[in-house]
């Protein structure tokens, strides 16, 4: 692990709580330590504070998903839906709220590398061919008219599970359990994941018509016709 914050009482305690939980845990002060760290000693997750001076978390987030796929845990004081939206549109896997309990980040930190892990997965077939997009689960990649196409591990894990599920409706919150494992949450969350994976789906990202709203529900995958 490891924890980004310029607060060292913050980097203090979520250190402990992770070290207590059985991880081994770096930490930097600041966003460009953080990647030079990362980039000495590839970390597993990152727990990164969001209002750091000079590079913030976000910027330090764009930065590491230009580089690979590394699970993110943002850790922000701006509670506003917009705020966290942004965070996790910058590729962010999931958020908590300044003042937060050591304990639930511990939770959602070992749901993230879970779900990164594969362990949740459901029992799909290996690829789904669907016209013009093949999803590999087992090489988790993604190739849309012959081109091979980046998605981040709950972009991928979201993806995997509705084109397995063809015709089915399912709610916000079940695809936060089904999905990610996830028993608590915002529901935002799979709203920004659903805007991202049309952005790389779809022809028309704006009029959806593979993964689509289900009104009073949630979201389907309509299989190409």
């Amino acid at each position: 692990m490891l924890v980004v914050d310029d607060d060292v009482t913050v980097r203090e305690v979520v250190v402990s709580y992770l070290l207590a939980a059985g991880h081994d845990v770096a930490e930097a002060g600041d966003g460009a330590t953080a990647l030079a760290e990362h980039a000495r000693r590839r970390a597993d997750l990152l727990v990164l504070d969001v209002m750091m001076p000079g590079m913030d978390g976000l910027e330090v987030c764009r930065r590491l998903r230009l580089a690979g796929d590394v699970p993110v845990i943002l850790l922000t004081a701006l509670g506003a839906e917009q705020d966290r939206v942004l965070g996790l549109e910058t590729g962010a896997d999931d958020y908590v709220t300044k003042p937060f309990s050591p304990r639930e980040l511990v939770l959602r930190v070992d749901s993230v590398l879970r779900r990164s892990a594969g362990d949740h997965a459901p029992e799909l077939p290996p690829v789904t061919v669907d016209g013009d997009l093949v999803v590999d689960r087992r090489r988790r990649t993604v190739v849309k008219d012959g081109e091979a196409r980046a998605f981040t591990t709950r972009e991928f894990d979201l993806l995997a599970f509705l084109t397995g599920h063809p015709g089915q409706a399912f709610s916000r919150e079940e695809l936060m359990t089904q999905v990610w494992g996830w028993s608590f949450g915002d529901s935002s969350t799979v709203t920004v994941h659903v805007r991202r994976v049309r952005e790389k789906v779809e022809a028309d990202p704006t009029a959806p018509v593979r993964l689509v709203t289900v009104w009073g529900i949630g979201y389907r995958w309509d299989a190409a016709s």
